[in-house]
């Protein structure tokens, strides 16, 4: 049997020997509610100390929280880079399609690189956690992401708490668990970009607590062609847990198409997005701004 991950630290739900503290982390973890409440925001660069705890009482119950502003600014990078500042988000994961901003326009377009990337394009996403493909260092805990224009048609976004994700997988078999929080549970290739390694074959667990904080974190890729699944039947079977979860669908995963001035914040939950249209004789087209951190959000009691 492979040993407990969680062994020596301070007692943690997420302990698989730590039954009881996990079971009270567990029921209130369900009791929230499905279905958020958007927080309003008048400004997205300035916002007030009530707009504030209200969206870090929302991820602190579970993990992500809607808001909307009633005017897009037009200097919207900047003001978003400003919300993100305003929470304590500060160090942004610049990807390889990022604007000078360090945000990223989330469009149909080009990205002059060798491979397609199918959040620029109109396909569906598939379940997934930011930055799943980062080294150990570089983990992506926290994103914001944006509506500035709605496509014509689909689009919607399907959001899952990772840690209502952790609950069923360890109700089911807690073996999984551990299987999952092994070091090399989950391989993703490196990334050749014009015959040069941008990015070197990284293994790491699915499942990791942070030793500075206790926070649960995830990475994971519902796509089949660009994991690797470590080749064991504990592994192999939790990763087929969670595809059949994805297709039975939860209480918990909450569905929503975000309109202009529309967004969500979270500790890098669990997402996916549906295909959409944009209408082919029109220059406008569906456009949403993401940036990606190193910090996870703060609890309330931290501000």
């Amino acid at each position: 049997m492979r040993p407990n991950p969680l062994a020596n630290t301070h007692p943690s739900p997420f302990d698989l020997d730590e039954i009881a503290l996990y079971e009270h982390w567990r029921e209130n973890k369900l009791s929230e509610a499905a279905t958020p409440q958007f927080v309003e925001i008048a400004s997205l660069d300035a916002i007030d100390r009530n707009e504030r705890a209200a969206l870090l009482d929302a991820v602190r119950r579970r993990n992500f929280a809607f808001f909307r502003t009633p005017s897009i600014s037009r200097d919207l990078e900047p003001a978003l880079r400003g919300l993100g500042r305003h929470l304590g988000l500060l160090d942004l994961d610049q990807n390889l399609c990022a604007e000078d901003s360090g945000l990223t326009a989330i469009t149909v377009k080009p990205t002059e690189t060798d491979n397609v990337y199918i959040p620029y394009t109109n396909r569906p996403l598939g379940w997934h956690t930011d930055g799943y493909y980062n080294a150990g260092g570089l983990q992506v805990r926290a994103w914001l992401l944006f509506c500035a224009l709605p496509a014509a048609e689909g689009g919607a976004n399907e959001i899952l708490d990772h840690e209502i994700a952790y609950i069923r997988l360890r109700d089911q078999n807690p073996d999984w668990i551990r299987a999952l929080m092994a070091d090399d549970a989950f391989t993703i290739p490196g990334n050749i970009e014009s015959g040069v390694e941008i990015r070197p074959e990284h293994a790491g667990p699915v499942f990791s607590v942070s030793p500075a904080d206790g926070h649960l974190h995830m990475r994971y890729s519902a796509r089949q062609r660009n994991v690797i699944w470590r080749d064991d039947a504990p592994t192999r079977d939790a990763a087929a847990f969670l595809l059949d979860l994805f297709k039975q669908g939860d209480a918990h995963i909450f569905r929503h198409r975000l309109r202009a001035g529309e967004g969500i914040i979270s500790n890098n939950v669990l997402h996916r997005r549906d295909g959409f249209k944009d209408p082919s004789n029109s220059p406008t087209k569906r456009l949403m701004f993401r940036a990606r951190y190193y910090q996870r959000l703060p609890q309330p009691q931290e501000t």
